[in-house]
């Protein structure tokens, strides 16, 4: 069996390919379901988000795998095969976990660091799980993955820097205010960055935001998409004097927020009421004015690059300490692995021991009658101390073969020596499992 990850994202295809190639959520058992039902296919967890579209797959050989999940993309998108293959990113065994690893710990992502996609990848393997398309491997190494990545968040504070203009104009109204759940926000601008500042203000927990632009219909849609209010521009000097929070991205080519709106809001609220004022506009869109009670704090795009440039540079050195612990974290899924083959060797081993203990004791129990309990006690305790000691070699050999890279063959050996009847291999049991729900399916859809 085989571990192989598919991906599709934004270094191998743009936006507009992108958008193109994403599930949406209500689909996801549906396609986890026939994607299990492909040939090749073990075992499979499917992710798909705005940025990225990726299926992580077992599978029992490597290139009609990688054939039958491309033409599984091609034929759930509408898209040709050789269109899929060249806009598809391939990883195999280590590098695959590698990639998973990455993925979920936000360091292969747009934003690097950023802690999304950890639950987007949590969530793809509850949905598989669901789905039933998950088993021995899957179930261990995304638990494995998830919990790396909270630990490397956690220990790294890789998400703590903002690297984006409008997560970085609310990371400075937090140094300003504090807690934002009881602060009033406006952003002036329904573009891609008035949405994202929306999203973001909201993640801060500001549930108080207004929507503004020129064109109102805009402003409409997005504050229907995210629930939040929309004004129109006549109303921009009444909510200067209400709200604490303003960040303004449009493409005007003149101030949209003049120094005499801001004298003017000067003039009507309470003293000691500060409103920070964000401007990432080129050219800016809020007129330089100084406050002389120092309640009106403006920031622009170039305030922000410096922060931004200076977070880069943390989430950078935080995510070379979480790709250094990686391979340990491949070597250590690895060994497990490797003592898949091992267990039912051990488990047949133990089996075939105690099964000799307790044929000796029905012997023992048949000549010696008599035998108080405490004697039959004893001496069960005693003979099994004898098997626990002549086992305890061949197990530890045992384990060692598994690291061996002829450890199959070993094994078998090492089966025929003691005489073994082992039970079937991960491999055939997936098989079987995988017909048995395949069957279970089937059987459901005819009722």
């Amino acid at each position: 069996m085989y571990f192989i990850a598919v991906s599709i994202n934004h270094r191998t295809a743009d936006v507009t390919l992108r958008e193109k190639l994403t599930f949406k959520d209500t689909d996801m058992i549906r396609v986890h379901e026939a994607l299990f039902e492909t040939k090749s296919i073990l075992e499979n967890v499917i992710l798909s988000t705005c940025n990225r579209t990726e299926v992580y797959a077992v599978v029992d050989q490597i290139h009609t795998g990688r054939y039958y999940i491309q033409r599984f993309l091609a034929r759930q998108f509408n898209f040709e095969l050789d269109e899929i293959k060249a806009i598809t990113d391939i990883t195999y065994g280590d590098d695959a976990i590698a990639h998973l690893f990455r993925v979920t710990s936000g360091l292969d992502s747009i934003v690097l660091g950023e802690t999304q996609i950890l639950g987007q990848i949590r969530d793809a393997f509850f949905t598989a799980q669901k789905a039933e398309t998950t088993g021995t491997i899957f179930n261990e190494l995304f638990k494995q993955a998830i919990t790396f990545s909270k630990k490397a968040h956690h220990e790294t504070d890789i998400a703590d820097h903002a690297v984006s203009v409008s997560y970085a104009a609310v990371e400075l109204a937090k140094k300003m205010f504090g807690k934002l759940n009881k602060k009033r926000a406006l952003v002036i601008g329904a573009g891609e960055m008035g949405e994202l500042s929306v999203l973001n203000l909201k993640g801060a927990g500001v549930s108080d935001i207004t929507v503004i632009n020129r064109t109102t219909s805009r402003a409409e849609l997005l504050a229907q998409k995210h629930d939040v209010q929309v004004a129109t521009m006549s109303h921009l000097a009444q909510l200067l004097s209400q709200v604490d929070i303003v960040i303004s991205s449009t493409s005007a080519d003149s101030f949209i927020i003049t120094k005499d709106m801001l004298a003017m809001r000067q003039a009507v609220v309470k003293k000691n009421t500060p409103i920070v004022l964000v401007d990432i506009a080129v050219p800016r869109d809020i007129e330089p004015f100084e406050s002389t009670d120092m309640e009106v704090f403006i920031y622009d795009v170039d305030d922000l690059k410096g922060l931004v440039d200076a977070n880069m540079k943390e989430r950078q050195r935080a995510a070379e300490a979480i790709a250094e612990r990686i391979p340990s974290e491949i070597q250590k899924h690895n060994d497990w692995v490797r003592m898949l083959g091992v267990v039912p060797v051990i488990r047949a081993l133990r089996e075939q021991a105690m099964a000799i203990q307790q044929e000796t004791m029905a012997s023992i129990d048949r000549k010696l009658p008599h035998l108080s309990d405490r004697e039959r006690s004893v001496v069960s305790k005693h003979t099994k101390s004898i098997i626990n000691q002549m086992l305890k070699q061949p197990i530890k050999q045992a384990k060692e073969i598994s690291g061996d890279h002829q450890a199959t063959e070993k094994l078998q050996l090492f089966q025929a020596i003691f005489d073994l009847d082992v039970e079937m291999d991960y491999q055939q049991q997936a098989i079987e499992k995988k017909q048995r729900i395949l069957k279970q399916r089937l059987l459901g859809f005819e009722s």
